[in-house]
């Protein structure tokens, strides 16, 4: 489980001892059908990041070995302390590397039994946008189109996303598809997906807004609308016309040719499939424009088998955490602030109702913010992972820090406790794809006895808190699992259907299922082969008032933080082919960031680079946060006045900025103000990022990491 496509493998454990020994993909799993990709295979297999084998505990300022009992007993009582005194003061950060059961698990505990509004999980900083834009659109969340939809679809859109790399898997079928129809990818940068699409279209960093409204505008101006699909199954249309540029304006804004413009609206006349990923999500434009791309659809009738708006998602179990978390919305996509879930909630939980908090919370960044007592992190790594990741370190120092994880990370070095935790191959439960697709995950190899399951951990906490509320230290997950599905009975994301025993039987299966016997499919279709009044119109349904989908009436924020004389280029990051979770899973030795350069942006900058005699360009990238020493590498791929850096990179984040989306509080990751300067004697002979104490503690900071002096 590395990624979000939900591929299904036979892992096989070690003869002696602890571990995996064999991962292949699996031939019999309805998802992938024994697909695998490299990075599956070997992250799980052998996995590069350094194991926790122990609870640790800080004394005297140094992390020291210590037992479950003494370790859960000094978490609890911080925990008590603080939730007793404001339950906001207790924050915890989950994540899309859990199975259904912990992150139910974990929401249950946060919520329901601490009562802080001041939890999430790392899917936030990926997802959140997507997210949003598709309530604005269908009054739910998750895509409507599935797997099944790819060999149908005549257009490949790719928008901001580069599945090549991400998603190798799923990638191959896009491939296949695009051979008997087109493959086109908007990106600012030309990517492994580009390379073999048919046409890529390259806006400016932050234009993708400014580019889809053109799309719109040359859609209406040349007939390409669907106009009886969007009369009778949409509303807000009418209102969205009245308020769209000229295409010149636009596609200026966009910084692209308007032949681009006409190449876009042409090929959204056939089936096509608009795909999207984290270069529209995490932008403070990130829902206004992932709604724009929803309304391409919408407006040209592209809704239905073989076409639509399909976010990509990337990490294993981000839908599972939109889903089963209690994040953002209560489980089952319940309403967070609606009275009868909140009701429904409390008493399957049987916590009082009072207990639950008000409102979901500010997001990662504003819970970190907010300078939170006590932090509690899950199988997610803030200090790296968190944009301005210099400031965001400096507030948990002044923290109570628990980490929960399998690998040792950044974060362990300001935590004050260490709680091993089990991982994909070590536990059991379920975990949800990124088509609606879930399925069992088992334990092919013991764990040491000093880690412990993420589910037994926060069950154990939870129990500590509010005796009873698992009925256990240790539950079954399948018990887990169960409570879960019952609280989805009704809901848009129904699982109710879904239970061990039918993945025993069928491995795998899509909600929204209602029943033991149903499979979800394209979703708010009523049924594919029916017709209303026998006029050959598909029915729709939307969980919206009306019942009909809405085009967006989102408008976008200006962006952050545009160049200047003082910082000249643009920063945008991107997903390396090993990279996921801040790379704890794949660090090298070699710690250097490698910023790719246009070579005419290297020639201009020369004058920053440290004298060599080899190839060997060091430079140091500034923002107005911090500075980085990075290795130059030149690639003509990547625009001039472009820096692309590797977004799981631990260094990255030192320069990034932590402004956020104002309605998804996804960060805005992909644009921000650099320059590169002469590195300095320490920069250019930096050590690694983090040094591995003899006891296998972390020790130290991250030298050659320094604030800005701007």
């Amino acid at each position: 489980m590395r990624c979000a496509v939900g591929c299904g493998h036979v892992q096989q454990g070690v003869d002696v001892g602890y571990g995996l020994d064999t991962v292949r993909g699996d031939p019999a799993h309805p998802v992938n059908r024994g697909l695998a990709c490299g990075r599956g295979v070997s992250e799980s297999a052998d996995p590069d990041g350094e194991w926790l084998t122990r609870p640790l505990v800080r004394e005297d300022g140094e992390l020291v070995k210590t037992n479950w009992t003494d370790a859960l007993s000094t978490v609890l009582k911080r925990v008590v302390t603080e939730a007793t005194r404001d339950p906001d003061s207790v924050a915890v950060l989950g994540s899309g590397q859990q199975t259904n059961e912990a992150a139910y698990a974990l929401g249950k505990v946060a919520r329901g039994a601490i009562g802080t509004r001041h939890y999430d999980a790392n899917t936030t900083l990926c997802m959140a946008s997507a997210v949003t834009a598709y309530y604005d659109a269908f009054g739910s969340d998750a895509p409507p189109p599935t797997y099944d939809d790819i060999p149908d679809a005549d257009t490949h859109l790719v928008w901001g996303a580069n599945p090549a790399v991400a998603h190798p898997v799923m990638f191959r079928w896009v491939a296949d598809s695009s051979e008997r129809g087109e493959l086109i990818v908007v990106d600012p940068v030309r990517t492994e997906t580009a390379d073999v699409a048919d046409t890529h279209v390259q806006p400016r960093p932050g234009g993708d807004y400014a580019l889809a409204r053109a799309v719109l505008a040359r859609c209406v101006e040349t007939g390409r609308i669907d106009e009886a699909f969007v009369d009778r199954h949409t509303a807000g249309f009418s209102d969205l016309l009245a308020d769209l540029p000229s295409v010149a304006d636009a596609a200026a804004d966009a910084g692209v040719p308007v032949d681009a413009v006409d190449d876009l609206a042409a090929s959204l006349s056939n089936p096509t499939l608009l795909y999207w990923g984290m270069g529209i999500n995490q932008s403070v434009r990130g829902t206004a424009t992932a709604g724009a791309l929803v309304d391409l659809c919408l407006a040209t009738g592209n809704l239905g088998p073989g076409t639509g708006p399909f976010s990509l998602t990337g990490q294993a179990n981000s839908m599972g955490a939109r889903v089963c978390s209690s994040k953002g919305t209560w489980p089952g996509h319940r309403d967070f602030e609606a009275p009868d879930h909140r009701r429904a909630v409390a008493e399957t939980w049987d916590v009082p109702l009072e207990t639950l908090p008000d409102d979901a919370g500010p997001g990662p960044v504003g819970i970190v913010e907010s300078g939170p007592a006590v932090v509690w992190t899950v199988a997610t790594n803030p200090v790296a992972g968190l944009p301005d990741a210099t400031a965001a370190r400096e507030a948990l120092d002044e923290a109570f820090v628990v980490v929960q994880d399998a690998f040792r990370s950044e974060t362990c070095e300001v935590a004050d406790v260490v709680l091993p935790a089990a991982t994909w191959g070590e536990c059991e439960g379920t975990t949800m794809n990124m088509e609606r697709t879930v399925s069992r995950v088992r334990a092919a190899t013991e764990t040491p006895p000093g880690v412990w399951t993420d589910l037994r951990i926060i069950a154990t906490v939870g129990e500590s808190l509010v005796p009873g509320l698992f009925g256990s230290v240790d539950p079954a997950p399948r018990e887990v699992f169960d409570e879960f599905v019952s609280l989805t009975a009704g809901t848009p994301a129904d699982c109710s259907g879904l239970s061990y025993d039918r993945f025993d039987a069928e491995y795998a299966v899509r909600w929204p299922a209602s029943s033991t016997d149903d499979v979800g499919g394209y979703r708010y279709l009523v049924d594919a082969d029916a017709t209303d009044d026998g006029d050959g119109e598909e029915r729709w349904s939307f969980p919206t008032p009306s019942g009909n989908a809405r085009f967006s009436a989102r408008t976008p924020t200006e962006l952050p933080e545009p160049v200047d004389d003082d910082y000249s280029l643009v920063l945008t990051t991107g997903r390396e082919a090993d990279g996921y979770n801040t790379g704890v899973r794949s660090r090298f030795d070699d710690d250097l960031v490698r910023a790719r350069v246009n070579p005419e942006t290297l020639e201009t900058y020369r004058d920053a680079v440290a004298p060599s005699d080899s190839d060997d360009r060091r430079t140091t990238l500034v923002s107005r946060r911090g500075r980085v020493p990075a290795l130059l590498v030149s690639d003509a791929a990547v625009p001039a006045g472009l820096v692309w850096l590797p977004i799981h990179h631990p260094m990255t984040n030192h320069l990034t900025i932590d402004a956020v989306d104002p309605d998804s509080d996804e960060p805005n990751y992909k644009q921000c103000a650099v320059r590169l300067a002469a590195p300095s004697a320490r920069e250019s002979h930096s050590e690694p990022a983090a040094r591995a104490h003899p006891d296998g503690v972390v020790d130290g900071g991250l030298p050659g990491i320094e604030p800005s002096d701007d």
